[in-house]
């Protein structure tokens, strides 16, 4: 099955609770559409271009799906939409309860109108490569032929990579925590 890297990111509390009981709540629904090959830790991120909201929490699934790009786009919207999202009422780079975005879609390259894989944004945005990094530092970027490790690496110093910080939450155990209970049992 083809792995799709899927960003996640809230910064307004949703039918779920706050963001982070938004994001542990939506990973079920992911896991409908595959299966989660790993996940990253969650971290606290500036706003980018509307700087007046709260910070966001974002985190990266890797997905084994076998849905089409298309099917599986249409799914993340639809699980937007559970979680309170309406996208037609949305500021660019506004507040929101839950953003789905593909990244990468096995080595998929694909522009058609309104929809892009690699995301066209990836390379310009610490909040998505760093989660990204923690849990796939060689997925390359089959537009630039460069990993997930060397485009945050190529990062100009104006991307705020300072801005994502990692974020404890008990409803996001870390892999550690993960594996600390598992050995427990």
């Amino acid at each position: 099955m083809p792995l799709a890297f899927i960003a996640l990111g809230a910064n307004l509390p949703s039918p779920a609770g706050p963001p982070d009981a938004t994001l542990a709540a939506a990973l079920p629904h992911l896991a409908l559409l595959g299966r989660i090959a790993a996940r990253s830790s969650l971290y606290s991120t500036a706003p980018v271009g509307f700087a007046d909201q709260p910070r966001f929490l974002n985190a990266v699934v890797a997905l084994s799906t076998d849905l089409a790009p298309r099917v599986l786009l249409e799914a993340l919207l639809s699980i937007e939409r559970l979680f309170g999202r309406d996208r037609s009422a949305a500021l660019p780079n506004g507040p929101r309860t839950l953003d789905l975005d593909l990244l990468l879609y096995a080595d998929l390259v694909l522009s058609e109108s309104g929809f892009e894989i690699p995301h066209p944004r990836l390379a310009q945005r610490a909040f998505v490569l760093i989660p990204l990094v923690e849990i796939a530092p060689n997925a390359v970027n089959p537009r630039s032929g460069l990993t997930a490790a060397q485009l945050l690496a190529n990062l100009s110093p104006r991307a705020d990579a300072g801005e994502v910080v990692p974020f404890t939450s008990l409803l996001w155990p870390s892999e550690s925590d993960r594996a600390s209970k598992e050995a427990e049992s």
